[in-house]
């Protein structure tokens, strides 16, 4: 496992280090997070599988600084997340420009078009209307969707709202992506269609992709898989098929 005494500046991706969390407190306290250990490089997307009430979404919401820890660390990009307390208080701006998030449903904007829903982060970060409205297009272009970009969220098919999510995850340039169940609503052909593109994604923005789910027709497209089992993750080389 990569080390936290390594420079900061040597690392990319995920590190994640003895991570736990505990909700409650005394007799009626939760142990949700054991003793976690996670490292996804730049450029990589892994599955995250487990069953349900073993620790996925709560291991999601600690690494999206959604929900504090109770101890351990996390590197995200590079930069010092959480060492046994939080390293920034500007929780919001670190989400925004350093964690994009996919979901399982799209939550687009319905009154935006398909341009808008995806300028509006960089936006919101103080990029140009012109700049981000670039950029979303360079996004939508690079992910098939560009001939529907000035269409609204209700006139996309189930697969086009979810590549449009993607871009709008891109959007930032963020070096961690998170995906959770992505594919769920999807059939196999869709679900394979998103898994590839976010592989694609990966590698050319660097990014690292951790993928939450549940979904057995995607399992076996990661090469490498997290299986989390009461609070706790092993690791496991997975087949990575379908996605030549």
């Amino acid at each position: 496992m990569q080390s936290f005494d390594q420079p900061q500046s040597e690392r990319g991706g995920i590190v994640v280090e003895g991570l736990r969390k505990v909700y409650g407190d005394g007799d009626t306290a939760v142990e949700a997070l054991k003793s976690v250990d996670m490292v996804v490089g730049p450029g990589e997307v892994v599955g995250l599988v487990g069953p349900s009430g073993s620790g996925k979404s709560t291991l999601l919401k600690c690494l999206g600084a959604i929900i504090e820890p109770t101890s351990g660390r996390m590197v995200l990009g590079g930069k010092a997340l959480y060492d046994n307390a939080w390293v920034t208080k500007d929780l919001r701006s670190l989400r925004r420009d350093n964690i994009g998030f996919v979901f399982q449903a799209p939550y687009l904007i319905p009154f935006l078009d398909v341009t808008d829903n995806v300028a509006l982060l960089p936006m919101l970060a103080g990029m140009s209307n012109a700049q981000a409205r670039a950029r979303a297009l360079e996004l939508l272009k690079e992910l098939d969707v560009v001939h529907r970009a000035k269409a609204e969220p209700s006139q996309l098919s189930g697969g086009e709202q979810q590549r449009v999510s993607i871009a709008r995850a891109l959007a930032n340039r963020p070096p961690v992506i998170l995906a959770d169940e992505p594919t769920a609503p999807l059939d196999s052909e869709r679900a394979l269609a998103v898994i590839r593109i976010l592989n694609r994604m990966a590698v050319q923005s660097q990014a690292a992709v951790i993928v939450v789910t549940h979904d057995e027709k995607i399992i076996p497209t990661f090469k490498r898989i997290y299986h989390i089992r009461e609070g706790r993750t092993i690791e496991e080389v997975g087949e990575g098929r379908y996605l030549g």
